[in-house]
């Protein structure tokens, strides 16, 4: 049975794995969607950011 990281590879190696990697690097391309990311990544890690 394969692990999580073999049925990730294979997925990304599929024509909808492909599809959607290929979204992401455009999205990752935008400098807002990148800055939203890194604040978002920031954020997650603990680095700042309004607290609830």
């Amino acid at each position: 049975m394969p692990g999580i990281v073999q049925k990730i590879q294979q997925f990304l190696r599929s024509p909808q794995g492909r599809k959607m990697t290929d979204q992401a690097k455009r999205y990752a391309s935008d400098p807002k969607n990148r800055a939203k990311a890194q604040d978002m990544l920031k954020r997650f890690r603990g680095g700042g950011g309004p607290r609830h």
